[in-house]
């Protein structure tokens, strides 16, 4: 897997209109999120919907109150592994909304401007899959060799950045165990 032109050759891809362009241009942080569409249910197409502004409010409950929302990622990983990019790396994903992250010894706002959003399609309850590990290790491999200001230690996650608004991707989600797979990268598939 590797970035061309700001996308991964081997997602698929599925191009959202929710992005701008980011202020400066920079890309040098990632942030990890979870989403289940509806809550706790995996699989279908409400995600994608979602983020190209196609949820049906008539289809469940739960889609009438979110299906207004703008919003998306630049990468979503289903439960299979699958990787669907929406945006490129080089625009601003509408993810993070409201948030703020210790950056050094500065604090910085509106991690949009700055950061690529990777969706796990998950929740905080779910044990993550191995397939998705896999693939987030081969995600941010090509995005480290392509946007070098990227590191372990500049990825975060949603719930760090707006620890009042967000809990993903949650207890759910092995960050040890997600270290050991890259640190085994050579042999991901052992992951």
């Amino acid at each position: 897997m590797r970035v061309d032109n700001h996308w991964l050759t081997t997602a698929r891809h599925v191009v959202s209109p929710n992005h701008n362009a980011r202020p400066e241009g920079e890309v040098s942080a990632l942030v990890l999120h979870a989403i289940s569409l509806p809550p706790g249910s995996f699989g279908g197409e409400a995600i994608e919907r979602l983020f190209t502004n196609r949820l049906d409010p008539g289809a469940h409950p739960y889609f009438a109150t979110i299906h207004a929302l703008r919003v998306s990622a630049h990468v979503l990983i289903r439960r299979d592994g699958e990787a669907v990019q929406f945006v490129g790396f080089d625009r601003r994903a509408w993810h993070a909304g409201r948030s703020r992250w210790r950056d050094g010894q500065r604090e910085r706002r509106e991690l949009n401007d700055f950061s690529i959003g990777i969706e796990l399609e998950g929740d905080d309850i779910h044990a993550y899959r191995d397939a998705q590990y896999r693939c987030l290790v081969r995600v941010f491999t090509a995005l480290r060799a392509q946007y070098p200001a990227l590191s372990v230690e500049r990825m975060t996650s949603h719930a760090h950045i707006a620890p009042l608004r967000k809990t993903d991707p949650g207890p759910a989600f092995d960050w040890a165990y997600f270290r050991r797979c890259l640190e085994e990268m050579v042999d991901s598939a052992s992951c």
